[in-house]
């Protein structure tokens, strides 16, 4: 399986560089993976399209201000993408320079915000660097006065003050992520509640998303790709959750690539078919076709990048060509792509699942 094979023609213009007013306002392509069938509609008639009984599975991780700017000693200008804290008021960040630091280096940066802080680069970790903050106060803390919201690549502008509520889900909780669960934007209070009311269950896991997600696919052999590794949450309450929709008969449907990640890596070991264990864990987990689900029965999604992983996974859930055709038609009907952009809800292939008994 090649990488080309995931290739597809986008226009520029179509990349979405601002988030709409209204988060429900986006456009719903819904994907039948078993006919290849496309509908139409607009994100708010989600809860229609699905059925009482059905669960929802959201990411319920929150994005921090991981991007920093600022200088090394030499004066030389210096990006920090936070991609994990660590204990000891350390983290592991991506740095972009002109000359890699070495250790024992300072950077100062925040001085853009307004609130200049030194660090201390320590070592190299393969692509990432050990840097050590200060200790008077949390690295959260600090990055919430220094940092900058972490716009994706494909956002051709810089990050304003909107963009720290815009860039977060409604339902955001847990701090950790560098990237949003960008399925998660759409949702507004009012869906959550139409679901409710629809008789549809929701749950919650957490995986902080890093900044390995926007990593391209540099292998021609898609099988040799490696992913980075990302931390997750699988709760008590939302395996209990999964079981009881296992038991009703009802379907289990993810909010984003990264809820499927989640659920897929905790799939090993689950209890049952189709039930997940409970876990605290870190996956690298690489989903293409040939993957079959065990967990998951359909999801919800952004357009991707072409050939990214994540595209990847989609179409590992509802077909390499199904997916492609609904791409080649999302873009001659002009939606919106990536984190800012429109919404898929894909249902799977007939030989995306693994068998439930």
């Amino acid at each position: 399986m090649q990488r080309s094979d995931f290739a597809f023609h986008l226009p520029e213009e179509l990349i979405a560089q601002e988030a709409l007013e209204d988060r429900a306002a986006s456009r719903l392509l819904v994907l039948d993976g078993a006919t290849g069938t496309l509908a139409h509609h607009g994100f708010r008639d989600l809860p229609g399209l699905l059925a009482p009984g059905d669960l929802v599975v959201f990411n319920d991780t929150r994005v921090i201000p991981a991007r920093l700017f600022g200088t090394k000693e030499s004066g030389g200008r210096v990006e920090v993408l936070v991609e994990r804290v660590l204990p000891g008021h350390r983290v592991l960040a991506q740095v972009r320079a002109s000359k890699s630091p070495k250790p024992g280096t300072q950077l100062v940066l925040g001085e853009d915000r307004g609130a200049p802080v030194s660090v201390t680069m320590r070592e190299r970790r393969e692509d990432l660097f050990l840097l050590q903050f200060p200790e008077d106060r949390p690295v959260e803390a600090v990055l919430e006065t220094a940092g900058h919201v972490p716009l994706p690549p494909y956002i051709r502008r810089e990050d304003r003050a909107d963009d720290r509520e815009r860039y977060q889900t409604v339902y955001a909780r847990v701090p950790g992520s560098v990237a949003a669960p960008t399925a998660g934007l759409h949702f507004t209070a009012g869906i959550l509640e139409a679901l409710e009311a629809r008789g549809v269950e929701t749950a919650f896991v957490t995986l902080h998303v890093g900044a390995g997600t926007f990593q391209p696919v540099r292998v021609d052999d898609v099988e040799a790709h490696r992913m980075h590794a990302e931390r997750l949450v699988v709760s008590e309450a939302t395996v209990a959750a999964i079981r009881a929709c296992r038991a009703r008969g009802g379907r289990v449907i993810a909010v984003g690539t990264t809820v499927v990640r989640a659920l897929e890596s905790a799939a090993e070991g689950g209890e049952a078919p189709g039930v997940p264990r409970a876990t605290e864990e870190e996956t690298e987990i690489f989903i293409y076709p040939g993957y079959r689900y065990r967990v998951i029965d359909g999801l919800i999604t952004n357009f991707h990048l072409p050939e990214s992983t994540l595209l990847m996974l989609v179409a590992a859930f509802a077909g390499r060509d199904a997916v492609l055709a609904a791409y080649e038609n999302a873009v001659a009907e002009r939606y919106r792509f990536f984190s800012y952009g429109d919404a898929m809800l894909a249902w799977p292939a007939a030989d995306a699942r693994g068998p439930r008994s």
